[in-house]
């Protein structure tokens, strides 16, 4: 059971070459476009002439029914647990057992330091973390390879291994909006880029040009990488999820660094609560207090304009947050919000039938070449002064917008001690 991500590294690493082991099929959840596809015989090995169908998670009873399945792996992650459970117990309910697999089994090892960069949730600024983090090493004169958790979009195949290092590399790839969210800005800042599917392979790759590894988590998910130092951020603006959400927690209880992020944006009391909960399941830890400061460009004439805000789609979605930087940045600047929820076009109307939470924001939903269209038809259909884009890459790149766009970015800046160059130091050494 996956999202075509830690499904297929748990099937590289676990099964493709044990003889003892037949993997019947692929579930998929959480992203479109994965489902109804084949796991490519190339990368499922030789067991597996045929590839390995990738069916939708609907089907999960049936599957077990008709494949006489003895296991059912759970392998997706930023889920809360009562979503687990209630998967498990119509896993067992089917005749099956329900199995975790955990980094002790699942994380390989690498020849070159990483500092692996993972989350409690996603949207918590896991990404800019993992740029500071590569920014740091850069500035010390460390070659810094980025390996990103994997966005499989496209043919798995073709993308077994996919290396960036400049703009045109990403821009080649024909990317979706997430890839181009994640990818852009390390790139920009001199690092190269990792992703794919078959992360032994990538990992080998990147060892030869890098002289440490930073492995960056997508939503909460654990390392591939065994890691010599895992920093762990925290979002003290859904305080308590921290040990609510699978496998956020366990990402909490090992780490060796927890940044909790958000300071400037989240209230005292949210920022206590997370504290009290990592002193209470990772007393070791250290701890890194950091702020996420918006900055709007040519935002003073948004005063009492009629705004639309364009957010992060994960963050906003499986991500569970109904407003994201964009929507602190249009606010700050005395901008109206506009909903844009009665414009939504095709896909984008199911996505906020799906994620009620969301409010009037839209994501930044682009995961094929027909929704990036209909994100820019319901941009153009909003009626509106203005547009606020709180993605982390530049959306007027790949949208047409009839309204003015005004891009919301921001980074991490660390608040007092330790730094990021304190926690680093064992690395560095």
């Amino acid at each position: 059971m996956g999202a075509g991500g830690r499904d297929f590294h748990d099937f590289n690493v676990l099964y493709r070459d044990d003889p003892d082991i037949h993997v019947v099929a692929f579930t998929a959840t959480q992203i479109p476009g994965i489902a109804d596809r084949i796991y490519p015989p190339s990368l499922a090995g030789s067991g597996y002439p045929d590839g390995i169908p990738i069916r939708p998670e609907e089907e999960l009873s049936a599957l077990i029914e008709r494949h006489r399945a003895d296991q059912v792996v759970f392998a997706y992650s930023d889920v809360s647990y009562e979503h687990v459970m209630h998967r498990a117990e119509a896993v067992l309910a089917a005749g099956a057992d329900f199995v975790l697999n955990g980094p002790g089994s699942t994380a390989l090892e690498s020849a070159k330091p990483v500092v692996a960069v993972c989350a409690v949730r996603t949207g918590s600024g896991k990404s800019q973390t993992s740029r500071a983090v590569g920014r740091t090493l850069l500035n010390v004169g460390k070659r810094v390879a980025l390996v990103r958790h994997p966005m499989p979009y496209h043919d798995l195949e073709g993308i077994a291994v996919q290396r960036f290092a400049t703009i045109e590399d990403i821009d080649a790839s024909n990317p979706t909006i997430e890839e181009r969210e994640e990818y852009e800005v390390p790139v920009r800042l001199g690092m190269t880029v990792f992703a794919g599917v078959d992360y032994a392979e990538i990992l080998r790759q990147a060892e030869i040009e890098a002289d440490v590894i930073i492995w960056d988590g997508g939503n909460n998910d654990l390392p591939f990488f065994r890691a010599d130092l895992l920093i762990v951020v925290a979002d003290p603006l859904r305080a308590g999820d921290e040990l609510r959400y699978h496998p956020g927690e366990a990402n909490l209880r090992m780490a060796d660094v927890v940044l909790v992020n958000k300071l400037d944006s989240a209230e005292p009391e949210q920022v206590e609560r997370v504290l009290a909960a990592v002193a209470n399941v990772n007393p070791d830890a250290a701890v890194v207090r950091a702020e996420s400061p918006v900055a709007l460009e040519d935002g003073s004439g948004l005063a009492g304009k009629r705004v639309l805000v364009v957010e992060d789609g994960p963050t906003i979605t499986h991500g569970g947050m109904p407003f994201g930087a964009g929507t602190v940045a249009a606010r700050a600047a005395g901008a109206v919000l506009v909903d844009a929820r009665p414009f939504a076009v095709g896909s984008l109307a199911d996505v906020f039938a799906r994620y009620p939470h969301i409010g009037p924001v839209l994501p930044a939903m682009g995961y094929s070449a027909d929704q990036r269209t209909e994100l820019e038809a319901t941009i153009n259909a909003v009626e509106c002064d203005a547009v606020v884009a709180g993605t982390p890459f530049d959306l007027r790149r790949i949208i047409d917008s009839r309204h003015q766009v005004l891009r919301a970015s921001y980074d991490l800046r660390v608040v007092g001690e330790p730094s990021l160059e304190q926690v680093l130091e064992p690395v560095l050494r």
